[in-house]
């Protein structure tokens, strides 16, 4: 079970955030990264190095965050900005010991602790140490700009 029932958090001030709509390459969870390829969502992975995207909850199905998008089907992603949060899709093990924690691009589109030259998606906005067994979702506000961490941050 999810611990939050949406992925796009707030602010409330903003009714709607600004959204894509693509065919799903493959079943998309909400909450994971995912990339365009080819005219079509893709799932980020760890060699992601271009602008990932938020997949969104299917509200218009009236489905829950753990419902997938179903492969071939029309699904909704979301552009991720700085002002706004999200919840956001870690894998089982990642411990998120401090708000402000630098996220990027894991396995099957989750979020994993940034190192030293990755690709820096998001910060927590929470801390959460998932030993759940499962993936779950953590409260995330978007890189301003995506960018690398280096060796001298």
């Amino acid at each position: 079970m999810a611990r939050f029932n949406k992925i796009f958090l707030g602010p409330v001030t903003k009714v709607k955030p600004d959204v894509r709509e693509l065919i799903a390459n493959a079943a998309l969870k909400p909450g994971r990264l995912a990339v365009i390829s080819s005219g079509k969502w893709v799932l980020a992975g760890a060699t992601t190095v271009g602008k990932v995207w938020i997949v969104q909850d299917n509200y218009l199905a009236l489905k829950s965050v753990d419902d997938d998008w179903a492969a071939d089907s029309t699904a909704i992603g979301i552009e991720m900005q700085d002002d706004e949060l999200y919840a956001a899709r870690v894998a089982n093990g990642v411990n998120v010991s401090a708000i402000g924690t630098p996220l990027t691009p894991g396995a099957n589109g989750t979020l994993a602790i940034a190192s030293t030259s990755d690709l820096v998606v998001a910060y927590a906005d929470e801390v959460y140490n998932n030993n759940s067994g499962s993936e779950q979702l953590v409260r995330v506000r978007a890189a301003g700009s995506q960018s690398y961490l280096s060796a001298a941050s």
